[in-house]
């Protein structure tokens, strides 16, 4: 006699609701990261230095998130991409000297 077994059910993907009730807001123009082997670290908070000769410069730091490895990795992973479609529509991004090369679009591939 044959067996009628049936191939394993794939859960489907959870549907995510974001909740924002709790959420805040800051704005942070300095980012700061260290790491153990358990979770990564990232501080933000403001640098408010707006004379360059300054011999010393104090940033106020206003959050630290602490993440695992692995969300660290997915974010990294997500920023690569914010800022690849960035650098596609506005140009790329001089992070050396602190601002665009180039301030026209670049041209997007649509298809």
């Amino acid at each position: 006699m044959a067996e009628n077994k049936e191939a394993p059910q794939q859960a489907a993907a959870p549907r995510i609701k974001w909740d924002d009730s709790r959420m805040s807001s800051a704005y942070a123009n300095v980012c700061n990261v260290s790491s153990t082997r358990e979770e990564v670290v990232l501080l933000f908070g403001v640098n408010q230095a707006w004379n360059r000769g300054q011999q010393e410069v104090t940033i106020q730091l206003t959050d630290r998130i602490i993440i695992s490895p692995y969300a660290a990795k997915r974010l990294s992973m997500v920023l690569s991409g914010v800022v690849k479609e960035y650098e596609s529509r506005f140009g790329q991004l001089d992070v050396e000297g602190g601002g665009i090369t180039q301030m026209s679009p670049a041209p997007r591939n649509d298809k």
